[in-house]
């Protein structure tokens, strides 16, 4: 009997704070995920293609008692090693016990769970109910109640995908009582549930649309969910894996996460056992989420943010070039190479054809953003010299990927499109000092002319850095009663007017009041100049930016300190705890206490602190999220402070932070720290002796005794004079090598004053440039 169809038209998700997350380490291509104690979003067979929406239990008698595992909420987790993804959830109820253990298969795309109901055997039973979601479309799903080869199954497919639930009793009592397929909030198992107290209805067919399976089971047995090109090879696949006792199924995960951690340089004597098993955690966290076809690949998150609000995916499914290089750091942090190698060689795969890398893409490489953030240039240089500092690049051939990115950087920075928070253009700290570590560490790739240029570059904007993002005597910093500080971002127009002092430019993004000034938003990100070298912990513009973060962005949480991105942001839930819809409040980032960690590290302080403050902002499984809730308790949406919002979680990142400070704390600094860009500055600014021109940086004086280089980004000659043209003459470009192309002018004998007078003839093109550039010569 076909079961009557659904109107909704755009189900939700689950919840996005995950209890754990797990995978084989075998052939299987399947990844799990379990939140509110129950099986969430599974993934087949890449990490980003989630197949159903999650797996759970009704617990009911005949006369009316019901109640659903997720909605209980008394529950806990359980893992046989901190770094072993075998799961098992213990649920507790005044009737029953129900004890839930979920492990995929090694073999097979297949993930078994077997379960056992205590307590009132004699009267409750167990129903399993399924809601499919293969190919991550919930529209044309459909599903049947049938026999498989003499075997009761429960069966879903949609276009190249099918899935099948089977099951078997290790006693004589028959496993599958009553079974049933449905539609989404009309004919599915809970709402039979809801409406008549117990199971009614009984239909062999349902869909297409969002559709549900459901069935009565026994006390006592073993499940397999089992996912394919079609129906019966998912079938094929769960009862083979049913044959198999669960034990050894068990035994297996346990035994090849083992094989794989001891192989790890895990072990951090001097941490306490709980930061000990939170590292361990971590490690499985970052391994989890690779992908098995695209080796190398890491998605950010297999969690849904606001899942449960959310009609679609997001785009934590997807590879961040940043997300994924500042894992790789961790992973070789942890002693993994041959995964931070992996990394790097499927980097160098998905690298444009200018040098640059996506914001964000599917595992296969294509595009889904289309941002261009000039950090995602440079973080794939530094994994290149991570390696090759520690005598680990096995052979990677990395000249030709080093000298396109670091041309595509000299060509469009010091600007970036979008700031590593993915909103907005302009010159940010983080940003830059992630370019200029890029240019100084890929130098030593490059031949001896672009070698030259890429470190004169690296120098030049390394000593204009305050000069172009940092304010002093604003309204802001006298109502904190500092000199200054470093601003979120300085407006790339703003660059070469009044720079950073610009109070009149306005940056759009996602914040709360758009309408602040650029000169008064203030974010963490000053903090990597110190990470990287390019500037001293006790620097006084650090320094006073550090006072005004921690007066406008720092909540003190009973987990620990946590900070904000930046002042104003609208990114998480609102001030009701009701979910982020497009608009909302930031709220704190652990990520960002590890960060601010590294930088206790370096100012002779040890980051323990941090470290705990981290570990207490886990979800009861100890992962860690995107964000933590940082204001008064709202019990209606489960948010306390200090504890896991609905943002994602876990969050790769976060957990490569905290994997990094726990080996940093042991080397005395940062263990990602570049090591060139550490020599060349050793936080120290540079002088300015050498004026650049262009690409972007477009400056309208230079400074007297100053040698003066323009920089364009293809051939010419330059046609120039001084004081009105006076003594006019011209001189050709010469090649870097990167990709720009430039003249030294002979003006280092001019006075205060003077000017410079220049354009071009496009040789490529054998046009002259539209426009006459003029320079003075300033003191």
């Amino acid at each position: 009997m076909q079961a009557p169809r659904s109107a909704l038209s755009h189900p939700t998700w689950a919840p996005a704070r995950k209890d754990m997350v797990g995978t084989s380490l075998g052939s299987s291509r399947l990844w799990f995920t379990v939140a509110e104690g129950i099986v969430t979003e599974v993934y087949y067979p890449r990490v980003d293609i989630p197949q159903i929406r999650d797996l759970g239990f009704i617990i009911a008698d005949d006369q009316g008692f019901w109640v659903e595992l997720r909605r209980l909420g008394n529950y806990e987790i359980n893992l046989p090693k901190p770094y072993i993804p075998a799961v098992e959830v213990i649920h507790r109820h005044a009737r029953f016990t129900f004890i839930l253990k979920i492990c995929p298969s090694q073999r097979r795309d297949v993930l078994l769970l077997h379960y056992q109901l205590q307590g009132d055997t004699q009267n409750l039973r167990p129903y399993v109910l399924l809601s499919a979601r293969l190919g991550g479309d919930a529209k044309n799903n459909q599903a049947f109640v049938a026999e498989h080869n003499g075997h009761r199954v429960l069966w879903a497919n949609q276009g190249p995908f099918g899935l099948a639930l089977m099951a078997s009793s290790e006693t004589d009592e028959v496993t599958w009582g009553r079974c049933s397929v449905g539609c989404l909030e009309q004919s599915d198992g809970w709402q039979d549930f809801n409406r008549h107290g117990r199971m009614i209805w009984q239909y062999d067919s349902a869909g297409p649309g969002a559709v549900t399976l459901m069935g009565e089971l026994s006390s006592q047995a073993t499940l397999a969910l089992g996912f394919g090109s079609s129906m019966e090879a998912a079938a094929t696949l769960a009862m083979s894996s049913l044959n198999e006792d669960f034990s050894s199924v068990w035994n297996a995960q346990c035994r090849v996460w083992e094989e794989w951690y001891k192989s790890c340089n895990c072990n951090v004597s001097d941490l306490s056992r709980d930061l000990q098993q939170k590292l361990a955690l971590s490690s499985m966290v970052l391994k989890v989420h690779e992908d098995r076809t695209y080796c190398g690949a890491t998605v950010a998150s297999l969690a849904v943010p606001w899942g449960e609000n959310n009609h679609n995916r997001g785009g934590y499914h997807l590879v961040w070039c940043r997300d994924l290089a500042e894992t790789a750091g961790a992973m070789i942090a942890m002693g993994a190479v041959e995964d931070a190698r992996n990394v790097l060689r499927y980097l160098i795969a998905t690298q444009q054809a200018d040098g640059h890398w996506l914001q964000n893409q599917w595992l296969g490489g294509a595009s889904f953003w289309q941002g261009i953030q000039l950090d995602e240039a440079a973080f794939p240089v530094l994994l290149a010299s991570a390696l090759r500092d520690r005598g680990e690049l096995g052979g990677i051939s990395c000249k030709d990927m080093v000298r396109r990115a670091l041309g595509f950087i000299a060509r469009e920075g010091p600007v970036t499109g979008q700031d590593r928070w993915e909103e907005d253009s302009g010159v940010n700290t983080f940003t830059l000092a992630v370019a200029i570590a890029a240019l100084v560490e890929g130098s030593i790739f490059l031949d001896e002319e672009a070698r030259g240029f890429a470190l004169q570059l690296a120098d030049s904007w390394n000593a204009r850095l305050e000069e172009w993002t940092f304010v002093a005597d604003t309204s802001l910093a006298r109502k904190l009663k500092v000199s200054g500080y470093y601003i979120r971002i300085t407006p790339e127009d703003a660059l070469v007017h009044e720079g950073a002092q610009s109070e009149h430019v306005l940056i759009k993004n996602r914040a709360c009041d758009p309408n602040l000034p650029a000169n008064e938003q203030i974010a963490t990100d000053f903090l990597q100049l110190v990470r990287y070298g390019l500037r001293k912990a006790d620097d006084t513009c650090i320094l006073d930016s550090l006072k005004i973060i921690d007066q406008k962005l720092k909540t003190d949480t009973p987990s620990g300190p946590v900070w904000h991105r930046y002042n104003g942001d609208g990114y998480g839930e609102h001030e009701d705890g009701s979910a982020f819809d497009g608009s909302g409040r930031g709220r704190g980032w652990p990520l960002l206490t590890g960060e601010r960690g590294h930088y206790a590290l370096l100012s002779g302080n040890d980051p323990l602190p941090y470290l705990e403050a981290m570990a207490a902002m886990t979800g009861v499984g100890g992962l860690i999220p995107e964000q933590v809730w940082d204001s008064e308790p709202v019990p209606e949406h489960h948010l306390n402070p200090g504890k896991p919002s609905d943002s994602a979680m876990p969050l790769v990142w976060a957990h490569s932070e905290f994997i990094k400070l726990c080996y940093s704390r042991i080397l005395g600094y940062p263990v990602d720290r570049p090591v060139a860009t550490w020599k060349r500055y050793q936080g120290i600014r540079p002088e300015i002796t050498h004026e650049l021109w262009g690409p972007r940086y477009l400056p309208r004086h230079i400074r007297s005794g100053n040698t003066f280089t323009i920089a364009l980004r293809a051939p010419a000659r330059v046609h120039w004079g001084i004081n009105s043209w006076h003594d006019a003459q011209d001189i050709d470009t010469r090649d870097t090598g990167l990709g720009v192309y430039v003249a030294e002018l002979p003006v280092v004998g001019l006075k205060p004053g003077d000017t410079i007078q220049f354009t071009f003839y496009w040789l490529d093109q054998e046009k002259w440039e539209s426009t006459d550039y003029e320079v003075l010569i300033a003191e």
